[in-house]
């Protein structure tokens, strides 16, 4: 069936519903990359989403740019919270990734509520953003953020700045706190309204790793058995209007694609509490 696109937000970019995760580049050689970049093509992946702080993967990623150049929407993210932090790393992106400018910048886990009002006040990381995009080095600003809070703080983030995109996590025993969900589906209704990308993370999410050892390149324990993947998956994707990141973990990579190449239809409540049961899955955030 292949990988079904939707407008990203406002942009005028019609984006693969999944969106490469390219933390899972952070440790990778550029052969192991570059085996990633082959499957993305096969999949019909067009856009792809790093972080200056996502190890080496900017750097493993600036070869498959100057490979097929225009065909990936190129996203990236800082993590600092005042101006001159964050243009410094902008430049440093643009530097590491080979390019003279990116689509979409983000302000990264932009989740304490000390740092969130540092970098969204005057001489803050947006203050930056806003010049970048003035200056063409950004074409579009997002922001992005994990925890329990983060869907009602981007509620407040879009309050405060225009944001064209938010990235926070969506799976399903996420979506079981009412709390969160009810802010998550605030936040989504918002965005639709205002033409805001809505992209998600830790859809393969199934535990914390405790005091198991770690057995994938994820700081939590995703989920990694294809029939589990593909409900997962399917789960997440069939919530309409929102896109899926890829998992941070390259040996997992082509079963996330290939689940969602062949999305049909949404499981329903009786086989994920199933899916639960069996695996245990728990919460990421409390």
């Amino acid at each position: 069936m292949g990988i079904a696109t939707l407008p990203f937000g406002s942009t005028g970019h019609e984006s693969t519903r999944v969106i490469f995760g390219g933390a899972a580049l952070g440790s990778a050689s550029q052969a192991e990359a570059d085996k990633a970049f082959d499957q993305l093509v096969a999949a019909g992946i067009n856009h792809i989403d790093v972080a200056a702080s996502y190890g080496d993967a900017e750097l493993r990623v600036a070869p498959w740019l100057k490979r097929a150049p225009g065909e990936f929407f190129l996203a990236t993210k800082t993590g600092q919270r005042k101006a001159d932090g964050a243009r410094q790393e902008l430049e440093r992106s643009l530097e590491r990734l080979g390019v003279d400018h990116v689509d979409l910048w983000q302000l990264h886990n932009l989740a304490d509520p000390i740092e969130w009002d540092t970098a969204l006040s005057p001489g803050g990381a947006v203050e930056a953003a806003v010049a970048a995009r003035d200056e063409g080095l950004v074409r579009f600003i997002g922001v992005t953020g994990h925890g329990t809070q983060i869907a009602a703080t981007h509620r407040r983030s879009l309050e405060r700045f225009n944001f064209d995109s938010v990235l926070l996590p969506y799976n399903y025993v996420t979506m079981k706190s009412d709390y969160y969900a009810s802010n998550f589906d605030a936040l989504a209704e918002t965005c639709a309204k205002r033409g805001i990308a809505v992209q998600t993370i830790k859809s393969l999410g199934a535990a914390p790793w405790g005091d198991r050892p770690h057995t994938h390149n994820t700081w939590y324990e995703p989920l990694s058995d294809q029939a589990d993947i593909d409900r997962a998956v399917w789960w997440a994707l069939g919530r309409p209007g929102i896109f899926v990141i890829s998992t941070g973990d390259l040996q997992i990579l082509p079963m996330f694609l290939d689940a969602a190449s062949r999305f049909s239809a949404r499981p329903t409540e009786e086989e994920m509490e199933e899916l639960v049961r069996r695996r245990s899955l728990q919460p990421l955030f409390v």
